[in-house]
């Protein structure tokens, strides 16, 4: 696979939600859409937090306006999932909240010696579609976690704060006790 370019590439940008993929094939401007990284989007026991048994609820809630891309949300799901289910085993509650479905372009650009003779430039930049983003405003929510007891719930707030360098925004934590 390729290399990714840095976050900072598409993360801070005004962005235009672009989604639009075609079923007739030669309408679409993106001919193949990348595929989701995200695999599990809710994880834990639901049936603990629908019988009120979760009291103890964390949100993370963005601070700013963001694109978030898809790999850095699994990143941030794998860890903060392998944390709780290391030590809380199956007595809580984790769900990612964005669905990335702006596509993410990029203009391949070539350097080095007789790249002139074999690029266009800027001469029909659209670019390939090299991944998906959630584009989240400020207070929206990223993540939530719901843990039985206040000992699970310091260990939930140690671990958000380790995926910090994950994400590309300020985060806030919004505590709520059931």
């Amino acid at each position: 696979m390729a290399s990714l370019r840095k976050a900072s590439a598409y993360s801070k940008r005004n962005v235009t939600p672009f989604t639009r993929i075609s079923k007739k094939r030669h309408k679409s401007y993106i001919k193949t859409v990348p595929p989701q990284k995200i695999v599990k989007f809710s994880m834990g026991n639901e049936a603990l937090l629908k019988s009120g048994k979760l009291p103890y609820q964390l949100t993370i809630v963005s601070d700013e306006k963001v694109q978030i891309r898809h790999n850095a949300l699994e990143a941030c799901r794998q860890f903060i999932n392998k944390k709780l289910e290391k030590s809380l085993v199956a007595t809580y509650v984790f769900k990612v909240i964005p669905f990335p479905h702006h596509i993410q372009r990029e203009n391949k650009m070539l350097t080095g010696a007789g790249a002139d003779r074999m690029q266009t430039g800027m001469q029909l930049s659209f670019g390939k579609a090299v991944g998906k983003s959630a584009i989240l405003k400020p207070g929206s929510k990223v993540f939530f976690i719901a843990v039985p007891n206040e000992k699970a719930l310091i260990l939930a707030r140690k671990t958000i704060k380790q995926i910090k360098s994950k994400i590309p925004m300020k985060i806030r934590i919004i505590y709520e006790k059931k």
